[in-house]
C-alpha cells in the first residue's frame, strides 16, 4: 500500500498514499454519533438498489469469509445492519493530489506544535514508554513520533466504521482485492474477541487506532500490552498502540541505539549517480569520497548506507542506515520516512537541518510531471513513458539531460528542470 520513490524525489504518489491515513495530513472527520466514548460517523442513506446490490455481493462473499476461518456467528454479528458506505467511495474517487514540497510536508509533520505536544506526550506516559523500550528495543522518542504523525497523539484517530468502509472498498472494485484482504482481516480481528463491530472504527481507507494500523499489520504485529487479553488499539489508553508500534518496528528491524539517518555535506564534485537507495557503502567508504558530517567530522560506523537527497543537490543530503528501512515497512513513502525520523531527532532535543530547503521552488503537479516526460523523451533523453509519476527511468533521465547541460545530476523532478526544457 506504501511506496517510495528513489532519490526521495516527494511526488503526489508519496502523498496520496498518506491521505489514507488520519495523520498530517487528514484531520478527522467531524463526529456525528457516539458509542460509549468512541465518537462514530454516520452513513448517510443510499438509495435502495444500490444498497440490494451491496447486500447481494455480501450473500456472495461470505463463503470466501468461511473458507478464511470466519464461523457464522462472526459475519452474523459483523454484518447485521451493515450499510454501503457511500462517503468513503467518494473518498476514495476524489483523494486530492498533495504537491506539497518536503519542506512544506515537515514544516507541518514537525512543526513547533507537534514537537511541543510530542514533549507533553512523552512526560505524560514516560512509565510506561519506559516500560515499552525496554521490551522492544525501540527508543520512545520513535513510538511517540509514530503516534504523531499518524493520529496527532491520539487526537485524530478517525471516527469511520470500518468493517462497512472495507465491505464497501471491496464491493466496489477499484482496490478490490486489498480490501477484501482488509474485510476479512478485520472479521477475524472480531471473531478474536479483541474489539467489536461498533468500536472498531478508524480513518476511511481502513487504517485503526492511535498509530493507525490496516488490519492485516495488525493482525501480523498488534500485542496485547495490558494483559487484558485484549489487542486494545482503540481503547482512550493508548499502551497496546504504542506496544504494537514498537513491536512493529523491532520485528521490521530496528536497532536500538542506532539513527535512522543523519545529516551530511557532499564534497565538490560528489558523482550524484551514487545517490539514492540502491547504492550502500559503509560510512568509512562515502568518508573517502568526501562525505562529512555538517560538522565536518566523519560519519560514525552505524552500518551500511546511503545517500538521499530529499530536495536534491539544492536541499539537505541524508545519510540513512537500516532504521530508515525498518521505518519504511510502516509506510513506504520516504517523505513519511524523514518525517518520523526527524520528529523523534527534535523529541530527542537535537536541532533542525542544517542545510536551508530550497523554497523558493514547489512541487511539480500531475500534468507537470508529464509535461516533464514528454519534454525529456522529445530530447532523446526517454522516460519510457509519459505518466505523470516520477520513477527510476525518469529520474535516470533527468540525470542524463542534466550530465548533457553542465547541470548537478541529482535527477530532481523541479521547475527548474521543466523550465528549462520548455
Amino acid at each position: 500500500m506504501k511506496r517510495a520513490v528513489n532519490l526521495a524525489t516527494v511526488t503526489a504518489l508519496a502523498f496520496s498514499t498518506l491521505s489514507a491515513c488520519a495523520g498530517p495530513l487528514e484531520t478527522s472527520p467531524r463526529p456525528a454519533m457516539r458509542a460509549g466514548a468512541q465518537m462514530i460517523d454516520e452513513i448517510p442513506p443510499v438509495d435502495p438498489a444500490v444498497q440490494r446490490g451491496f447486500e447481494n455481493w455480501l450473500e456472495g462473499f461470505k463463503p470466501r469469509a468461511k473458507a478464511a476461518g470466519i464461523s457464522d456467528a462472526t459475519w452474523a454479528r459483523a454484518t447485521q445492519d451493515i450499510r454501503y458506505n457511500p462517503k468513503v467511495i467518494e473518498r476514495d474517487r476524489n483523494q486530492a493530489e498533495f504537491t506539497k514540497t518536503i519542506w512544506e510536508y515537515l514544516d507541518s509533520a514537525v512543526s513547533d506544535t507537534r514537537i511541543e505536544n510530542g514533549r507533553a506526550a512523552l512526560a505524560e506516559n514516560a512509565a510506561l514508554l519506559r516500560q515499552i523500550e525496554a521490551r522492544y528495543g525501540v527508543e520512545k522518542e520513535v513510538v511517540v513520533a509514530v503516534w504523531g504523525m499518524e493520529s496527532n497523539f491520539g487526537k485524530n484517530r478517525g471516527s469511520t466504521l470500518i468493517i462497512p468502509a472495507l465491505a464497501t472498498l471491496a464491493y466496489d472494485g477499484r482496490r478490490g482485492n486489498f480490501f477484501a484482504q482488509q474485510f476479512i482481516a478485520a472479521l477475524q480481528i472480531i471473531q478474536s474477541g479483541d474489539t467489536d463491530a461498533r468500536r472498531m472504527t478508524g480513518s476511511w481507507a481502513g487504517a485503526m487506532g492511535h498509530t493507525q494500523f490496516i488490519p492485516t499489520s495488525y493482525l501480523a504485529f498488534a500485542v496485547d500490552f495490558t494483559g487484558d487479553g485484549k489487542r486494545d488499539i482503540w481503547s482512550e489508553n493508548p499502551a497496546d498502540a504504542l506496544a504494537s508500534t514498537a513491536a512493529y518496528l523491532a520485528r521490521s528491524g530496528w536497532s536500538k541505539g542506532q539513527p535512522w539517518g543523519v545529516e551530511v555535506r557532499l564534497p565538490q564534485g560528489f558523482n550524484y549517480n551514487l545517490a539514492g537507495k540502491t547504492v550502500k557503502k559503509s560510512p568509512d567508504e562515502w568518508a573517502a569520497l568526501g562525505v562529512r558530517s555538517v560538522n565536518g567530522g566523519r560519519v560514525p560506523n552505524y552500518g551500511s548506507a546511503s545517500i538521499l537527497l530529499p530536495a536534491g543537490a539544492q536541499g539537505p543530503a541524508l545519510m540513512i542506515f537500516g532504521n530508515f528501512t525498518a521505518i519504511s515497512r510502516y509506510n513506504n513513502a520516504n517523505a513519511y520516512v524523514i518525517g518520523v525520523g526527524h520528529l523523534s531527532d527534535r523529541l530527542k532535543g537535537h536541532g533542525p537541518f542544517a542545510q536551508a530547503w530550497p523554497r523558493d521552488g514547489r512541487a511539480l503537479n500531475a500534468a507537470e510531471r508529464q509535461e516533464l516526460q514528454e519534454r525529456l523523451t522529445a530530447r532523446g533523453f526517454d522516460t519510457q513513458g509519459t505518466d505523470g509519476k516520477i520513477g527510476p527511468n525518469t529520474i535516470a533521465a533527468i540525470m542524463a539531460w542534466q550530465r548533457a547541460n553542465g547541470k548537478a545530476p541529482d535527477g530532481y523532478a523541479s521547475m527548474e528542470v521543466l523550465l528549462a526544457l520548455r
